[in-house]
């Protein structure tokens, strides 16, 4: 192997088969921030899960894409309603995302949300720096995951706070120092 006068490898021969586990490596290796995925049933009883897959798909019209287990309960709750919030993350809500990374049953009962008329989903109030209500404009299902493409409606600034991020298997802070 030899490197190039920018420091960029060459000829590289440690090459590994793309398996679920050697790909879940790899992303782990892209920091991402943290949301909570929330949506209301058709009864009322609010859903949430932790995401890390979610990205800006555009800004006109806006729109952002979550990635979604198939079997959530979360993603039922929003393809029945077809709307959602995201709850970005702040530095200090790492037991919140946790909390939603469980599934533990009880996790609503554990935070302060509110849930109004007009809400894609319940917001996190102490945990989220930011969130967004959005409806949904379409999803496409890919292996176990459905991949569903949001359009923000409304967008609250919360709190002035680092966000959350979480990237090679740990939960970490903003760093400026750059």
């Amino acid at each position: 192997m030899t490197m190039t006068p920018g420091g960029v490898r060459e000829g590289t021969d440690h090459a590994r088969e793309s398996t679920p586990d050697s790909f879940r490596s790899f992303m782990s290796g892209f920091p991402s921030g943290v949301a909570i995925i929330t949506a209301t049933d058709r009864q009322g009883s609010p859903w949430g899960m932790t995401c890390s897959a979610l990205c800006s798909a555009t800004t006109d019209p806006p729109t952002l894409i979550v990635g979604i287990r198939a079997e959530s309960p979360t993603l039922k709750a929003l393809l029945e309603s077809r709307a959602f919030a995201v709850n970005l993350l702040h530095e200090r809500a790492r037991n919140t995302a946790e909390l939603f990374a469980s599934g533990a049953p009880d996790r609503f009962d554990e935070v302060r949300w509110e849930s109004r008329p007009g809400y894609g989903g319940p917001h996190l109030l102490d945990d989220a720096h930011a969130v967004a209500d959005c409806r949904v404009s379409d999803s496409v299902l890919v292996g176990r995951q459905r991949i569903v493409f949001g359009e923000p409606f409304h967008i609250y600034d919360l709190a002035e706070t680092e966000p959350l991020l979480y990237g090679l298997r740990r939960y970490s802070r903003w760093a400026v120092d750059f």
